[in-house]
């Protein structure tokens, strides 16, 4: 399984080092014109009141048919739109929401995810499958 992201301030890109340095779970830092060949989940970050980045749209729009489910960062100040981005692409994309996590995340929110990653895995044969955390 591999794990796409974007980061913008940074945080996206500490949570993503943290799981890198427990797993050996694949990652990813994505472009606009990046085409994956292998089942993803993508995590983000929540732009204004509770968009997605144009480039993360960009690029799921064109690796789809792999996504099974996304994530994002955000901050709980922003009350409604915490996370948001990751509510509008599942949504969008009919694939479950994996994990909202506030800031580079905590150890809890990095097992979630890592949990979350081995239960894809292994039932990767069957329908886009997971859980929604909050």
């Amino acid at each position: 399984m591999l794990v796409t992201y974007e980061s913008m301030t940074g945080n996206v890109r500490r949570f993503i080092k943290k799981l890198e340095k427990q797993t050996q779970i694949k990652t990813k830092e994505i472009t606009e014109d990046l085409r994956v060949n292998e089942p993803f989940i993508h995590i983000t970050y929540t732009i204004k009141f509770g968009e997605v980045p144009e480039k993360t749209q960009k690029f799921i729009h064109k690796n789809k048919e792999l996504l099974y489910g996304v994530c994002s960062s955000g901050n709980r100040n922003w009350g409604s739109y915490y996370a948001a981005a990751a509510d509008k692409l599942s949504q969008h994309y009919q694939v479950p929401v994996l994990l909202k996590f506030e800031l580079s995340g905590s150890d809890s929110d990095l097992d979630k995810l890592i949990q979350e990653v081995k239960f894809i895995d292994s039932n990767q044969s069957s329908t886009k499958v997971g859980s929604v955390k909050q």
